[in-house]
């Protein structure tokens, strides 16, 4: 006969897998990650290598490329870390035998994508308008709003990632100079953590 405890555990179980998406990959964040990094180095270097004053090296290469290989890079980004989202959650929803797609994960994936992609709206807005240095604060500002609202239907770290991206968001916005910085920590080192903790606590 199970005990009491028991018994509220595996109905807690029940609950959350009826009503959260808990086959979030916490290897699929580590990967998104790497990929931010990658790429956020790459831009880095247009801009600044072999140069060292901001601008120098933007000039031989001339606004219009810089804007083209930055929005391209951050394109195969995307696309990577969907795929590697997509794969690897699938693959853990098989082996914790539990439906992919759900209403628990639609649910995450409509509050999650709707202010990422008007933030991607936006984004392209300022491009339009020739406000480059407020790109990384947007991006960052509405991922990290998407990660709190998503946050109530799936993994409870989610919702820290979320702030941090937010406050990452906040800073690159006040002091855009920093923005690079702040969207390699904000996509990068932060997945990596988040996504680290998440793998060894539930994968």
């Amino acid at each position: 006969m199970k005990k009491p405890e028991q018994e509220l555990a595996e109905i807690k179980a029940m609950m959350e897998r009826s009503t959260r998406f808990i086959s979030l990959s916490g290897l699929s964040g580590v990967l998104a990650g790497i990929y931010a990094l990658i790429g956020s180095g790459m831009v880095w270097y247009w801009i600044y290598a072999p140069a060292t004053e901001f601008g120098k090296n933007l000039e031989s290469l001339g606004t219009r490329e810089l804007i083209n290989r930055t929005l391209l890079t951050g394109f195969i980004v995307l696309i990577l870390t969907l795929s590697s989202a997509y794969l690897l959650s699938q693959k853990k929803s098989k082996k914790t035998a539990t439906k992919f797609w759900s209403p628990s994960s639609r649910r995450f994936l409509s509050t999650l994508f709707i202010p990422v992609i008007s933030g991607g709206l936006f984004s392209f807005a300022l491009i339009h308008e020739g406000y480059f240095h407020l790109i990384a604060a947007s991006t960052l500002v509405f991922y990290g709003l998407g990660l709190i609202n998503a946050a109530h239907f799936t993994l409870n770290e989610i919702k820290n990632l979320g702030y941090g991206q937010l406050i990452l968001g906040l800073i690159a916005a006040f002091h855009p100079e920093y923005g690079l910085i702040c969207w390699a920590l904000g996509f990068g080192i932060l997945h990596i953590i988040y996504g680290s903790m998440m793998y060894y606590k539930y994968d």
